[in-house]
């Protein structure tokens, strides 16, 4: 599976910054399959594992604020795997017959 999500503390100010970089650390030491852009953060694997992350990182962004706001984007597909890579390259390849 891969889910997409962003996690965001709720009324820490607008620099939110460092409770973000706590989440992503969390995606990048569980060693899953990961991307991160400036709005969400992909994170690939089985379901457990993944959203064990998920909770993780969102824990490490409640450790700033009280309150969080979790919004989750998942798709599950048995039999892919490297999607985060596969799917885009997809798309680029349609892109470059055009």
């Amino acid at each position: 599976m891969i889910v997409a999500f962003s996690v965001t503390p709720i009324g820490a100010g607008e620099d939110v910054g460092e409770a973000v970089a706590d989440a992503v650390r969390v995606v990048r030491e569980s060693g899953l399959p990961h991307r991160t852009d400036a709005m969400f953060t992909s994170v690939e694997g089985e379901w457990d594992e993944v959203m064990d992350v998920v909770k993780r990182a969102t824990e490490a962004v409640q450790a700033h604020a009280g309150r969080v706001s979790l919004v989750l984007k998942a798709d599950l597909r048995e039999g892919v795997t490297d999607g985060l890579h596969s799917k885009v390259a997809t798309v680029e390849r349609i892109l470059g017959e055009g």
